[in-house]
């Protein structure tokens, strides 16, 4: 399959190329030439493991990968999850589900897609003729670089290195990134938030004289954040997987709709619902949950994108996010394929901050969208109410999910069979978790998983009770025009 770029000056004749490249050339995200039918494979969907699904779905995209060679690779990945099953349904009430994402390697969704990259990535590699040791340049809000760093710690010919921001992510993702084991890794936190680190890594990727600096030292980049197809792609899979757990536990019927509630920052995750969707899968309306840095919310409200607000550091710091990379991609789609106006859009973005959709853009969203946001107050009530209603418990991404459904439902009355796209454990932000149901400040954040635990009796992972006696190794902090320098210093170690 051919992938073409956002901005229209770069084109790959396949998938693998597209995932070594990470970013277009001119910038732009790389997107499939076409999307393929997946829904009309429901049949044999509704009796596939999810390593079998994985490998379908994915395989649609990657048709140069060798089948069993991609089933293995999907096998293998997924094994490494709680009860070999990467995204279990649960159920709260009639037609009202949880998706547990978070019951791989380090607690969050985003294994999903980073335990099977580094094959894709190798393999994409393989079949194109790299022969360059390659650098993983990776921007994070808190839960992409751990699970980046775990994928692909000790990867043969690749090197990882992780910005995040230095206090914008929570006690447990800093622990979990800094005490990260192997020799071809490195964490560097930044000065600032999020955007700041995305930008950074974005800049050194549209630099052609840091390119052909990397390329003199035998070494090219390539990315492990959504931006990247490849990060993106094996998302796209729990959606399906969703909905052949419910047809198959008698909670609706093939060709039945569904809704998904997504928390998202960058839009990489609801975006692989969009592209399910565009595959077949049944899917009415996608529900956009946003915290108190709610540009996504407004964005969808009034076809106005504006990144220039005041930002919040929230206690749902993978969301504490104003520049949604991920949302070209949909811009992309709505304007028809328009390359041109998608670029000069992105340019708008970063000279000016902000970019407006045409009235016949933002119809076609409101068909497809809804968005909400939640502040700090309604995020800590809702996640109380839900542990006192079902004695079940939520991190706060998903507590800001579940107050966009909650406002759907008052908004539209919709009884549509919902998903609540759940993304990490609550034991990532013990501190804030315990302080919603029970009131309580502990600034530790063992003692505050202690207390959770004798609260909930929802086990503690044992990759949290691991992290207290690990040595942390990385303690650098730069600002944000430092980290190319930071880069090189990386990789002639």
């Amino acid at each position: 399959m051919k992938f073409i770029s956002t901005r229209g000056q770069d084109k790959v004749d396949s998938a693998s190329m597209a995932i070594v490249k990470g970013l277009a050339s001119d910038g732009g995200l790389f997107v499939p030439q076409t999307f393929p039918n997946a829904f009309s494979d429901i049949d044999k969907i509704l009796n596939m493991d999810y390593a079998e699904c994985a490998s379908h779905i994915i395989g649609k995209f990657l048709d140069e990968f060798d089948k069993e060679g991609l089933l293995t690779a999907c096998k293998n990945a997924y094994a490494k999850f709680e009860e070999e099953i990467p995204a279990p349904i649960v159920k709260l009430d009639e037609g009202y589900f949880v998706m547990e994402l978070f019951r791989g390697p380090t607690l969050a969704f985003k294994d999903i897609a980073l335990t099977l990259l580094p094959y894709l990535l190798r393999q994409s590699a393989d079949n194109v003729g790299v022969l360059e040791e390659i650098l993983i340049l990776v921007a994070t809000s808190g839960d992409t670089g751990k699970a980046a760093l775990a994928g692909f710690a000790d990867q043969k010919g690749i090197k990882i290195n992780v910005f995040y921001p230095s206090e914008g992510v929570s006690d447990m993702q800093k622990l979990q990134m800094c005490t990260q084991e192997g020799n071809n890794v490195n964490v560097v936190g930044v000065k600032g938030n999020f955007d700041d680190c995305q930008t950074a890594v974005k800049n050194i990727f549209s630099d052609e004289k840091i390119q052909k600096e990397l390329k003199d030292k035998g070494v090219i980049l390539s990315s492990a954040n959504s931006i990247n197809f490849g990060r993106l792609v094996p998302q796209i899979v729990y959606y399906f997987s969703a909905y052949a757990d419910l047809v198959n536990s008698n909670q609706i019927k093939v060709g039945d709709k569904v809704n998904f509630t997504v928390p998202t920052g960058n839009f990489g995750n609801i975006l692989a619902g969009y592209y399910a969707k565009q595959m077949g899968l049944p899917i009415a309306k996608l529900l956009c949950a946003s915290n108190s840095n709610n540009v996504l919310t407004e964005f969808f409200m009034t076809g106005s994108y504006d990144k220039n607000r005041e930002f919040f550091k929230t206690v749902s710091p993978s969301m504490d996010i104003l520049i949604s990379s991920n949302l070209e991609r949909l811009i992309f789609e709505i304007s028809g394929r328009d390359a041109t106006l998608t670029k000069e859009r992105m340019d708008s973005l970063k000279k000016e901050g902000k970019y407006q959709l045409t009235e016949a853009e933002q119809e076609k969203l409101d068909n497809e969208y809804f968005a909400s946001f939640a502040d700090e107050e309604e995020c800590f009530s809702v996640l109380a109410d839900v542990f006192e209603e079902y004695g079940y418990l939520i991190d706060t991404h998903t507590a800001v999910a579940i107050k966009c459904f909650n406002d759907y439902l008052s908004f539209t009355g919709d009884q549509t069979p919902n998903v609540i796209v759940s993304t990490a454990s609550p034991y990532k932000f013990p501190q804030s978790v315990l302080k919603a149901i029970t009131g309580k400040n502990v600034s530790d954040a063992f003692k505050a998983s202690n207390m959770l635990n004798l609260e909930s009796a929802m086990p503690i992972p044992e990759q949290i009770t691991e992290l207290q006696s690990k040595t942390k190794r990385f303690t650098q902090v730069i600002d944000k025009k430092e980290a190319f320098e930071s880069v090189k210093k990386f990789i002639s170690k």
